[in-house]
């Protein structure tokens, strides 16, 4: 795993231990940021369910001005710190081991607000959906927002939450990605 493109271009990222988690390939994080990108001017980015950190250190090396990046894993924040500590991003990077649904009160309670969003939940969890409505509700997401979920290709997410529309769909083996935009009226 590496950086694909960006300020830390090439930069060698660690994988976390086990096999609890399984991190976006480099094919498909290419295939995904060709899609919402490719590169950014600012915003912040949450990276919920981190696992490595590699999507929201995409976003930091392809130009977002700030990343949270949030796991429950012990490990896994571990190997977050690391990795934005190999890529000289520290700066722009908080990192936080905390449970998705707590750490969506957290940000609602410090009224931060993201552009770009990256949810990749374990595979038996099926409820990104309900995060994101909540998100919205709760002001989480910006009016340009982008929204990324990779899930397990068996399973479909809805066409639209609330005013998130999907807006590409791409599948990749067993992996699929379901990107929403907001729709303003």
């Amino acid at each position: 795993m590496r950086v694909i493109s960006g300020t830390a271009r090439g930069r060698s990222l660690k994988a976390v231990p086990g096999s609890g988690t399984r991190p976006t390939t480099d094919k498909v994080k290419e295939a995904l940021f060709s899609m919402i990108g490719p590169y950014f001017d600012g915003g912040n980015v949450l990276d919920l369910f981190a696992g490595t950190g590699g999507l929201g250190i995409e976003a930091l090396s392809r130009g977002a001005d700030k990343a949270v990046f949030v796991d429950m894993d012990t490990k896994a924040i571990d190997v977050i710190r690391h990795n934005v500590q190999a890529t000289g991003m520290e700066g722009q990077a908080e990192i936080y081991r905390n449970d998705a649904r707590r750490a969506i009160k957290a940000l609602v309670k410090r009224e931060m607000t993201f552009d770009l969003l990256f949810l990749d939940p374990p595979y038996r969890l099926k409820d990104a959906d309900d995060m994101l409505r909540e998100m919205l509700e709760k002001g989480l997401i910006s009016p340009d927002a982008t929204v990324v979920v990779e899930h397990d290709a068996q399973h479909t997410y809805p066409e639209s939450v609330d005013s998130l529309v999907v807006w590409k769909q791409a599948q990749y083996g067993d992996i699929a990605i379901t990107i929403y935009r907001v729709e303003n009226e």
